[in-house]
């Protein structure tokens, strides 16, 4: 049975978020966290931050944390918020802040 956490509405565009969670898929618990923590992009502390909450789910249900592997992460696309940006002569140009929805879901190995 795996362990899942959805990080909801990160302010990260799922683009971005992708890079780093196709790091993560399939490899360890320990070597995704190595990975997260040396990686040089934002979305690495949105992702280790699910993975962190997924394995205190497995460790509440006193999974072997040893054994623990990822088994699936993912990024869905969020909410879109909608702004504008002034620009001459009275126009406007429109800004998409993008979000994601970051799962993870480790399970034993």
């Amino acid at each position: 049975m795996p362990y899942t956490n959805v990080h909801r509405s990160a302010r990260i565009s799922p683009t971005k978020a992708r890079l780093v969670v196709d790091l993560i898929r399939g490899k360890s618990v320990d070597d995704a966290l190595m990975a997260l923590e040396f990686s040089k992009k934002r979305a690495a502390v949105f992702v280790r931050n699910a993975l962190n909450a997924a394995v205190a789910n497995a460790d509440q249900d006193e999974a072997d944390s040893r054994r623990l592997r990822v088994v699936d992460a993912r990024v869905d696309e969020g909410v879109t918020i909608k702004r504008f940006q002034p620009k001459d002569r009275g126009r406007a140009h429109p800004i998409k802040k993008r979000t994601s929805h970051i799962t993870v879901s480790v399970d034993e190995a």
